[in-house]
């Protein structure tokens, strides 16, 4: 029986991956702060890196709108790190997220198509809000790395969702 999807407003059980410098990023649970989570697909993924790209340009105005941003994938650290440093992301970046975490996240996996992809099974995107007590405002899981949330237009729905106090969609 597959694991159920996340349901938005229900809170998410908190999900440890170790993070590129040292300790653990957190998903779920709660924290100060709003969060954007993003799940990417891996090194191998040339629309993961254009998209975390651009997320790393507009990560100042994340902060400036209250969002704590975290990276996440199933690479191994040594390809999370060769990521980084080669397109200068300056956000926190997980790794070697578990076949059983990306369950948790209701995320869809894939197998490699070819060695020269890479060398394990890995999460397709997802992209998750959640709010400070530890509840999920928004899900947006893809099965497959074309579809994924507008940034811009995620960055403003989401200042107007706070700033309005706005509930949860999607929950029935």
């Amino acid at each position: 029986m597959p694991t159920p999807k996340p349901v938005p407003g229900a809170i998410l059980p908190p999900v440890s991956v170790p993070r590129l410098g040292g300790g653990e990023i957190v998903i779920g649970g709660t924290r100060e702060n709003w969060v954007l989570v993003v799940v990417y697909r891996g090194r191998h993924c040339p629309r993961c890196k254009r998209y975390l790209s651009k997320l790393n340009d507009m990560r100042q105005r994340w902060r400036d709108a209250g969002f704590d941003i975290a990276v996440v994938s199933a690479d191994p650290e040594e390809k999370a790190r060769a990521d980084r440093d080669t397109f200068g992301w300056s956000f926190d970046i997980g790794h070697d997220l578990s076949e059983a975490q990306m369950a948790t996240l209701g995320l869809y996996v894939s197998d490699p198509l070819a060695e020269t992809e890479t060398d394990r099974r890995f999460a397709e995107p997802g992209v998750f809000v959640i709010r400070p007590d530890g509840s999920l405002l928004l899900v947006a899981i893809s099965n497959g790395p074309s579809a994924r949330p507008d940034l811009e237009e995620l960055l403003d729905g989401m200042i107007y969702t706070r700033e309005n106090d706005r509930p949860p969609r999607g929950t029935a």
